[in-house]
This record gives C-alpha cells, sequence and structure tokens, in this order.
C-alpha cells in the first residue's frame, strides 16, 4: 500500500568530492533528492501534528562539513528543523562495524527515508530494511549492486553518484575528437562543412 518515490541522477565533477560536496548547490540537490525519496511516506502520512523524519547515517565523524548545505537545501524547500521536520543523525566515526547497528536504530524510531554518504552506509542499511527508502549522496549505487540503473534503480536505494564509468568511454571520445579537430584546424585551416 506504501507509494514510493524515486529518482536517480547522475552528477559529474571532479576527483575531489568533498570540495563539490560543499557547494550549497549540492546540498540543494541532495535535499531535493530527500524530498522525493520522502514524497510516498509523506503524502500518506500527513496527519496534524505528524512530523517527518529523515535519518542521517553518517560514516565519518560528527565534523560533517557537507551537513549545512544539506540543512540549507532543506530550508530552501521550506523544511525547517524542528520546526516541520525532524532530522536523526547517527555517526559511525570511521568504524565500518557499527553502520548497521547505527541504521537498525534509525528503522527503529521509525523514519521516513535514510540519508548515507558512502556505499557501505547504503548497505548496512539494506541490510536492516527493504520498505524505507535510502538516499546515497556519493558513491556508486550501480557499480556496488545497490541500484539496477540510475534511471530505474529497482529497490529502495537511490541518490546521487559523482563516479560515472559509463562516461569514461564517451568522455575520452570527445577529448579525442576535439583534440583531432583542433589539430586538423591548425595544419589545414578552419573545417568547412560539406555541401
Amino acid at each position: 500500500m506504501h507509494k514510493k518515490c524515486r529518482i536517480g541522477l547522475a552528477c559529474s565533477c571532479s576527483d575531489n568530492r568533498k570540495s563539490k560536496f560543499q557547494n550549497p548547490k549540492w546540498g540543494g540537490i541532495v535535499a531535493l533528492v530527500v524530498t522525493f525519496a520522502m514524497c510516498g511516506d509523506v503524502a500518506q502520512a500527513q496527519q496534524p501534528g505528524k512530523m517527518s523524519r529523515i535519518g542521517i547515517l553518517f560514516y565519518g565523524s560528527r565534523d560533517q562539513p557537507h551537513l549545512q548545505s544539506l540543512q540549507q537545501g532543506l530550508r530552501d524547500l521550506g523544511y525547517i528543523e524542528k520546526k516541520n521536520i525532524a532530522l536523526e543523525y547517527r555517526y559511525a566515526e570511521g568504524n565500518p562495524d557499527r553502520l548497521a547497528a547505527l541504521a537498525a536504530e534509525l528503522v527503529r524510531l521509525p523514519v521516513d527515508v535514510i540519508v548515507t554518504t558512502t556505499d557501505q552506509g547504503a548497505r548496512a542499511a539494506l541490510q536492516v530494511t527493504r520498505t524505507i527508502p535510502i538516499v546515497m549522496t556519493t558513491g556508486d549505487p550501480v557499480g556496488s549492486g545497490l541500484a539496477a540503473t540510475l534511471a530505474k534503480p529497482g529497490g529502495n536505494v537511490t541518490g546521487l553518484t559523482v563516479l560515472l564509468a559509463d562516461l569514461s568511454g564517451k568522455r575520452l571520445e570527445l577529448l579525442k575528437e576535439t583534440i583531432l579537430a583542433l589539430l586538423v584546424s591548425q595544419c589545414c585551416g578552419p573545417l568547412t562543412p560539406l555541401a
């Protein structure tokens, strides 16, 4: 009876994912994905006084620089922490063995969606729930076997990826074509289309 909304987004960026994700636009994108992931449960749970609850599962410590971007993105969408949305934070402190227990805590609360920053966190959450949407903020959901495809994840894991090996070949092809066009134009002059 639960109707779920799923969204898969593919984002391309440099290898410096941390600095890209600290950008407020990335926080807004993640907030939007979280909102879409919650939309089915929230629509069914529109009861007076019912506050939506987001579980945030971090692999690292409490010092998460991109957390402010996520909170700002949620505010931009009209969600204010402790006013109309509850954020439940769990930190593994760099210990992957803690992830499953922390994910289980979030499921017992219960939360409407689980946001995680790593493949490991998503895998731990997937061990304890097949119904609560899990949103990854980084990682490779398809490559790690957590989602069937980005367009149609298939299960309850969705989110963002900055690791698109499928596009590497296309990027290389475009780079080769660009270099070839530059070399030809330097040797032979500008290219003119054949009529």
